[in-house]
This record gives C-alpha cells, structure tokens and sequence, in this order.
C-alpha cells in the first residue's frame, strides 16, 4: 500500500522507512530538513532510503497547510505514519516558538489532510515525556498524564488530545505511540548516546546530570520501528467497554488507542555509561552536574496493551543494542574525518 512517512530522514522515520520498503509498501517520504542538528546526517539516512524504487522524498515542512493539502489531494495516501516533530526536551526552553509550529500547527495540519482524504490509519509519535511528574511506575497508558514538566511533552500530549477529536468527530482511527528514549545506529548528536560516545573517544568529559541518578527505559531502534509498523497494520476500533463515568486515558468510545513502546527495563544512567565504555574499550572522565530542568527522574514502560493487541514488545538487552550503536557510531565517525 501506499504510506506516507513524514519525518523520513529522521533516526526513527528512516528505520520505518526500511521495514515498510523490505515488506514491499510504497513509501512517500516529507521532511524539513531543518538544522536543528548536522543536516548532513539527514542527508546520509536518506541516502539510504534513495536507491528503492519504492520510494520517493518531497522535502516539506508540515507547517506548510497549502503544500501539506496539495501533496495529500495529489497522493491520496492510505494510512500516515506521522514522525516528523520538533524534538528534544531541553531545546524547548531555548526556542519554544518551533514546538508550537511544528508540533501543534504542522499536527493540526496533517490531522487534515487524513480527513479530508479517508485515510484509513493515522499512527503518530507521542511520547515518554507527556508523563511528566507522574512518579507511579511502570507509566501506564491507562493512567492520567496531565503534568508535563517540558513544552516539547506538552506538545506531545497536546498531540493525543488533538487525534481523539478527530477521532471521534470524523471517525478517523489514530494512534499515538509513546516512545521511551530510543538509541541506536543512525541516532541523534543531541541525545545522551552520542554526547557521552562522541566525548569518551575524543578524550573530553562527559556531563552526567543529577549525580547519575537517574533512570531510562533505553529502547532500541529495531524494537520501535518494528512496533511501529506493526501498530500501523492494527486499525482500532471504539471500545465497546470504554465507560465515559469512569473514563479510561488508553482508548475510548472512538477509534482511538494510545501505546507505550519500551524496554521495560530501566537503567540507571551510571549503567548505560559502564555499558558504552566496555563497547569502546575506554573509561569515561565524569563532570558530575545538578538536575536540569524538565528532565525527570525516571522512565519505565508499561507495554501490556500493546503486548496483548498487537503481539509484540521490546526486547533486545541493553549490551547488545549498545554495542551495535558502537560499532556504527565508530564507522560513521570515521566516514567524516
């Protein structure tokens, strides 16, 4: 069928890319490609993607309604796989006016464009972070998640609220996947991987917020991009048992789910730290630095529900996840010099 995968030259998009191409899916595949980081790096994921003759790339930002309408009445896509975002929590202190344009505005538009062509599916990239000062663990998808401590979770959460009513207005089915820190092979230079790998092989110091204490439920980008081509292929329904004087965050009367895809396993962020400096062979020189803020302590997923509808949940061990990232990292790194 035919797929259109916003945020394709992203760490997670081109992953999705490659799976939907591999099971013989025509992908048409949007980004910005903005310089938020390296452009360069977005570049080499596409040019992965390139060669397939399934696949096809229209460089366009989200926020674009006009060009947005016009590539969807041209196209007529059957299901969106909706990746494409402003991310990382700590940038949003710095420039908040991009998460609104993208995340909000770009959303809404897309959000359009699905209904006013019957797409069959929205499947969109929320996020561990709508969780906020929520401290009951596992983060359950059926519990309240009304507390951000960052704009970009907000924007996220936003996102989930936005899907549901559409969902019930014009019928469209959506659902928003919860993703729980993710690495691997392609990632992001802003994400804690690549800062502690790029510093430990250059000789720097590597800057651990919070003293190390802190956890993450680390999950690979094979796991997320299979779970999410999977949830792609699992159309909701309205819930027969949802109850509207007791209502239930996960589902609803409406074709609407949301799902936590993670590990399960948290780490304490001293682990992962140990973890990448055996897949380097070199010990890391520590900056020991105070919380920052919108950061929180940490993250564990409950992944039950998306066990029990769809079959399917993380589970590749952080040694293994962390030794492949090594291997490319170490690759890519020798590509550039």
């Amino acid at each position: 069928m035919k797929i259109l995968l916003t945020g394709a030259a992203g760490f997670i998009g081109m992953h999705v890319a490659q799976l939907l191409l591999a099971r013989g899916d025509e992908v048409l595949g949007i980004d910005n490609l903005n310089d938020y980081y390296d452009p360069a790096l977005k570049q080499a994921r596409l040019a992965q993607l390139l060669p397939h003759k399934a696949f096809r790339f229209v460089r366009m930002d989200i926020a674009d309604a006009q060009a947005l309408a016009d590539l969807f009445a041209r196209e007529k896509p059957q299901r969106v796989i909706h990746l494409a975002a402003q991310a990382g929590v700590r940038y949003s202190l710095q420039n908040p006016g991009v998460y609104l344009q993208t995340n909000l505005v770009g959303f809404g538009n897309i959000l359009e464009g699905c209904r006013h062509h019957d797409v069959e599916h929205l499947v969109y990239a929320s996020s561990s972070s709508v969780y906020g000062s929520n401290t009951k663990m596992p983060f359950s998808v059926h519990d309240n998640a009304d507390h951000p401590v960052s704009l970009y979770g907000a924007t996220k959460k936003a996102n989930e609220l936005m899907a549901h009513s559409y969902s019930h207005l014009f019928g469209l089915p959506t659902t928003g996947l919860r993703y729980f820190t993710v690495y691997g092979p392609w990632g992001r230079p802003d994400m804690a991987l690549w800062l502690f790998t790029s510093a430990i092989m250059e000789g720097r110091s590597i800057d651990v917020f919070n003293h190390g204490k802190m956890q993450r439920d680390f999950t690979y980008i094979d796991d997320i991009a299979q779970g999410t081509v999977r949830v792609s292929d699992r159309v909701p329904a309205a819930n027969p048992s949802y109850d509207s004087a007791a209502p239930d965050a996960s589902s609803s009367h409406a074709p609407y789910r949301v799902y936590n895809i993670g590990n399960h396993q948290p780490v304490a962020l001293m682990t992962l730290i140990e973890t990448i400096e055996d897949a380097l062979g070199v010990k890391a020189t520590k900056n020991y630095l105070p919380m920052q803020s919108g950061d929180v302590l940490a993250t564990f997923a409950d992944v039950a529900d998306l066990k029990r509808d769809v079959g399917f949940e993380p589970g590749t061990p952080l040694h293994v996840g962390v030794a492949n990232w090594a291997h490319w990292y170490q690759s890519y790194a020798a590509l550039k010099v």
